[in-house]
């Protein structure tokens, strides 16, 4: 049977190259990094050629600057939890309603348990951040300022460096949640107002359970972790070797292909788009279509449900998502899209397709070949689908989840 793995934003196939990288540090290399005998000697210069690999994907000015963590998770956990600590007199944070659960699980934390004041900037139905209300927030009160570089579900891009400059006017700590943007888009933090940036190794092409954290020197740092001297002091615990010299490899790689990125991938997502909308009426593109993350497609198909949609996708082998991998099981349309007033009509059927380098034209005419027919089906079930279209109830068009 034919299939197309379009769900490369919740995670990525480790790259064959970057596998053959680690596989000897599993019995040949074992030896603790921190070691100070040779069979650990040589290990821990495996992890500051990866440590530069980052540095060169970030376009940081030091490799000193990269801390490597176990997930984005903690990586975002970690610079929101240290700008508070060394900065106890300020005791507000902004951060946008659309990021990732790694930032609003904590934010909510933070604002009911601990007494912390959080702003919660809004979007557009683009998705694109408010920056009246985000100047509005910004004060000499606020710790620091966490935007992520580019939306999980839309692929939109905030403009970064004009948040990061504008939190640093006013004395602010800025942090970017930058997994889905690292390796899909250039970056260049040597010359950014940016002082600290999460990535993740599985969004590009690493096995998962490793991440990074950029922190800018001279940014003041508390550690998440304490115990032993790893990281310089700042990430206490034996490094997952293996982890990191897979994620320093997939970074290397992950430079070589950004034009391609850019160029092969986005045209692929392009055909991918106006190939549903061209065929399936009451289908939309969200997101902001002139600035956003290359891989990423969110069309939301009107009138049905989004996991009935992925039913019959993944029966066709087709692998997609309706949202963050970290929100699925839920009935609710994400927060993503309530946050940017899609409408519940829309916002159930909602799909995001996310391709990668890996992608093929072959995968793309699967995709084609397979949706259109799977929502003719499911809006024949549908109660506000009628033989010539949407019907109306007189109110307008009622939510299945109303």
């Amino acid at each position: 049977m034919t299939s197309a793995y379009m769900d490369n934003n919740a995670t990525t196939r480790v790259d064959p190259a970057v596998l053959q990288s680690i596989l000897p540090y599993f019995s040949e290399y074992y030896g603790n990094p921190s070691s100070m005998h040779s069979f650990g000697g040589d290990v821990g210069k495996r992890l500051e050629e990866a440590r530069a690999h980052l540095q060169s994907l970030l376009g940081a000015e030091h490799d000193s600057e990269v801390i490597f963590t176990s997930c984005g998770t903690e990586s975002d956990n970690t610079a929101i939890l240290s700008a508070l600590a060394a900065q106890p007199n300020r005791r507000e944070i902004i951060t946008s309603t659309v990021e990732h659960p790694a930032i609003l699980s904590l934010c909510d934390h933070l604002e009911r348990h601990e007494g912390y004041r959080v702003w919660y900037i809004p979007v557009d139905r683009q998705g694109r951040i408010d920056l009246e209300a985000y100047t509005a927030a910004l004060s000499d009160r606020v710790a620091i300022v966490s935007m992520m570089y580019a939306n999980n579900e839309t692929g939109t891009i905030f403009p970064i460096e004009t948040l990061a400059r504008m939190a640093k006017a006013k004395g602010a700590v800025f942090h970017t949640d930058a997994v889905q943007a690292a390796g899909k888009i250039p970056l260049n933090l040597r010359d950014s107002a940016i002082d600290m940036l999460s990535l993740s190794g599985h969004k590009l092409h690493a096995p998962k359970g490793v991440g990074a954290l950029y922190v800018r020197r001279g940014t003041r740092f508390r550690p998440l972790l304490r115990g032993g001297h790893q990281e310089r002091g700042r990430r206490a615990g034996t490094e997952n070797t293996t982890g990191i010299i897979a994620l320093g490899r997939a970074a290397e790689l992950a430079l070589e292909h950004l034009e391609y990125e850019n160029t092969v991938v986005r045209a692929l997502r392009d055909r991918l788009e106006a190939g549903i909308l061209g065929c399936v009426p009451h289908t939309f593109v969200n997101g902001d279509l002139e600035s956003r993350l290359p891989n990423t497609s969110s069309i939301s198909f009107e009138y049905i449900e989004g996991e009935a949609i992925l039913m019959l996708l993944s029966r066709a082998n087709i692998a997609a998502s309706s949202g963050s991998a970290c929100t699925s099981g839920s009935l609710e349309p994400s927060h993503v899209l309530r946050a940017m007033d899609i409408p519940y009509t829309a916002a159930h059927g909602t799909i995001r397709f996310s391709l990668s380098r890996e992608s093929t034209e072959a995968e793309v005419d699967w995709v084609l070949a397979q949706t259109p027919p799977i929502i003719e089906q499911l809006r024949r079930l549908s109660p506000y689908w009628g033989i010539n279209g949407p019907v109306s109830n007189g109110t307008g068009f009622a939510p299945v989840y109303a």
